[in-house]
């Protein structure tokens, strides 16, 4: 019991891009939700934007943009988020936090166990550092970086020619920018 309240203490510590996708907003996933975070600083400011700045956003349309418009304009639904908060629920964005353009336009694709993280982890970094995490790999593939027991996609990767990069590969280009970054 204790650790399944100690989990729902971290919880509440997420970016608010996990609480909307949480909120379940017709149209509206994973990807819709980093982005709503990464535009506005707060879920207040989210709830609050209108339809027509929203359809600015990249690949934000206007459906999209009506459903979340729409969400938040529920009484029922502003009520829960106010509820969450006074829970202890994180409300602000930390989307910009350690962001970097390092892999800004390069795809990576994950394949096999990483022993250092998740691979979900390892997609958040290539992403907070501008890169795209992909599940297949295309000659558009920049990368594949290679855990324990890799398999079909390892193997396409060397027939396409993609570079491979080893778990530690991976690590060291990392581990340079974070190294940059604190100069």
């Amino acid at each position: 019991m204790d650790t399944i309240l100690e989990a729902i203490e971290r919880s509440k510590e997420n970016d608010i891009d996990r609480l909307i996708t949480g909120l379940g907003i017709r149209n509206v996933g994973k990807q819709s939700a980093k982005i709503l975070a990464e535009a506005y600083g707060s879920m207040w400011e989210i709830m609050d934007a209108p339809a027509e700045a929203l359809v600015q956003l990249r690949d934000f349309g206007d459906v999209v943009a009506g459903e979340v418009v729409d969400f938040f304009r529920q009484e029922k639904n502003r009520a829960l988020i106010r509820r969450l908060s006074e829970a202890g629920v994180n409300m602000m964005s930390r989307a910009g936090e350690g962001r970097s353009d390092r892999f800004a336009g390069k795809t990576f694709v994950l394949t096999g166990t990483l022993v250092g993280m998740t691979r979900q982890d390892a997609a958040a970094l290539i992403e907070k550092m501008g890169g795209k995490a992909s599940s297949s790999v295309s000659s558009k593939t920049d990368y594949v970086v290679a855990g324990q027991a890799a398999g079909s996609k390892l193997t396409k990767a060397r027939d396409l020619g993609v570079p491979i990069l080893e778990e530690e590969e991976f690590m060291q280009l990392m581990g340079r920018e974070t190294e940059g970054a604190q100069q």
